[in-house]
This record gives structure tokens, C-alpha cells and sequence, in this order.
């Protein structure tokens, strides 16, 4: 009785943080994209932005300057410090001979913490702030060499916090495998820092993780009766042409029993098997 008394009372108190996380607007209306599977390398190629010129970044009067290192990603693992995303996505990287940098960052409370790193909305916010200014002194250092975020699971939410507070286009692509967050979460600030916007994979098949887990636990940003988006993708509202423009640079690629030949079989882990990186995450890394 008291356990169940305890989980009502965090569910209505948590509420009103959840409705904070949309844009407040009788006229907005929802939106929310999703893209069918395709060879990565050709959804990069059609898109079209500051950033996004054959792998050079614009300098200002018609001069561009091609990256001459390789751009560095960092990886945002899940819940608890078991690392096997950063882990397999550098393996899988080395492999393949991509040159790319990948740094796992390790944000979390401690190896096996999972509860800690889910609630502690507060740790995560402030390791998001640490992950901002990383990627600023990266930008200080060398300025033409592309950034790349990527997050899994409620690494997903140290992700998204550093990027709305990073300055308009300042990483290169935000990649979310599986994300811990609510599906109402507000993305404009993290559009705004991403050239080529963010690319969010997503499975109805997680039932485990971010179906039971988020009901009982709730997602990263405090949040319960949303649905995480990593389970039910972002379902964001649009209340002007400016939102319209941003959300256009959301894409989500829902699972698909067709992909279970990756060695996606739908779970929570699925999106960071290596054949599964090689078709369709890792060709949006260059």
C-alpha cells in the first residue's frame, strides 16, 4: 500500500515537469517524422545545410577548407557504466577502418548504478553542461574538425541537455540509439546545435527497458506517462515556421522485424550491434 501510495505521489508531482518540456501553444500542432530504412550514406547525401558540403564547413567568402583529421565522436553510454556502447561502437569503427575518433565519455554514478543514473535528473543535467563545454574546447582547439555526439539509453539525456546548450551548429550530427527521454521532450535548442540535425532510432519492441522500466522508474527528464521516445519515437508540437524548419532536421527510424539480419532484434541493445552500426549508424559519421 505504501510503495503504491509513493509511486502516485512521484507520478503527479513529476507531471507538470513533463508538460514544461513542449512548446506552450493552443495552435501547435504535433508532428513527428519517421523515415523508412535506407542505406545511410544516401540519406547524408541529400541533405542540405551549413555544414553539410561534402565534408567541409563553410569559412565565409566562397572559401572552404576540407577536415584534414579525422572528426571525433562521443558516446554517451546507458544507465549504470557498463560502457558496451562506446565499447562496440569503436570496436566496430576500427574495424571497418573509418577515420574517426570515438572517446566514450563516462558520465554516470558508478558501474551497475542503473537507478542512479535513471532519477538523478540533476547529475545528469550537470554532466551535460561538462559534456558542452568538452565539446567547446574541441571547438577552440581545431574548429574545422567535425563533432559528433551519440547517445544511448539515458546517456541519451546528458546528449540532448549539452546540446541545447551548445551555440547553433556546433556539432556536426546528434545520433539517439534508444533514448531514455520523453517522447514530448522539446528538440529545438539541440536542432539549433546540430548541422545536420538529429537522427533517432527507435524500436516498439523495447518493451523491457522502455516499457516496464519507464513506468516504473520514469525516463531521464522525470517523466512517466509519455512514453519514452526511444519506444514510441518523439512526438513534438510545431507552433510556428521556425519549429517547422528545426523539426524538419528530426529523423527517426523505427525497428522492423526485416533488420533482424543486423543483429537488431528489437530490444533496448539492438542498435549498437555491429551489423547493425555498419548499414545504418556508422555512414552518418562521415
Amino acid at each position: 500500500g505504501r510503495t503504491r501510495l509513493c509511486w502516485t505521489l512521484a507520478v503527479f508531482l513529476c507531471l507538470p515537469g513533463c508538460a514544461a518540456l513542449v512548446p506552450d501553444s493552443s495552435s501547435a500542432k504535433p508532428v513527428i517524422s519517421r523515415v523508412s530504412y535506407q542505406p545511410a550514406a544516401q540519406a547524408s547525401d541529400e541533405l542540405d545545410g551549413p555544414c553539410s558540403s561534402g565534408g567541409s564547413m563553410p569559412l565565409g567568402q566562397g572559401q572552404e577548407v576540407p577536415y584534414l583529421r579525422p572528426g571525433i565522436v562521443f558516446v554517451l553510454d546507458g544507465a549504470g557504466g557498463f560502457e558496451a556502447a562506446s565499447r562496440t561502437i569503436r570496436k566496430t569503427v576500427a574495424e571497418a577502418k573509418i577515420p574517426l575518433e570515438v572517446h566514450g565519455v563516462h558520465w554516470t554514478h558508478g558501474y551497475c548504478r542503473i537507478l542512479s543514473d535513471q532519477v538523478h535528473s540533476t547529475h545528469v543535467q550537470r554532466e551535460g553542461r561538462k559534456l558542452a563545454e568538452l565539446v567547446l574546447s574541441c571547438r577552440r582547439l581545431d574548429p574545422d574538425r567535425p563533432i559528433y555526439l551519440v547517445g544511448h539509453s539515458a546517456g541519451c539525456g546528458v546528449v540532448l541537455i549539452a546540446a541545447e546548450t551548445l551555440p547553433p551548429n556546433t556539432v556536426q550530427r546528434i545520433i539517439l540509439l534508444a533514448p531514455a527521454v520523453s517522447s514530448k521532450r522539446d528538440l529545438r535548442g539541440a536542432l539549433r546545435s546540430s548541422c545536420q540535425g538529429i537522427d533517432v532510432f527507435i524500436s516498439n519492441h523495447d518493451w523491457c527497458c522502455l516499457g516496464l522500466g519507464v513506468l516504473l522508474a520514469g525516463t531521464t527528464d522525470r517523466c512517466w506517462l509519455t512514453g519514452a521516445a526511444g519506444k514510441v519515437g518523439f512526438q513534438p508540437s510545431v507552433a510556428s515556421p521556425e519549429d517547422e524548419a528545426l523539426y524538419a532536421k528530426l529523423r527517426q527510424y523505427p525497428w522492423d522485424p526485416s533488420l533482424m539480419w543486423t543483429g537488431h532484434r528489437g530490444g533496448h541493445y539492438g542498435a549498437y550491434q555491429p551489423g547493425f552500426l555498419r548499414v545504418f549508424v556508422l555512414p552518418l559519421l562521415q
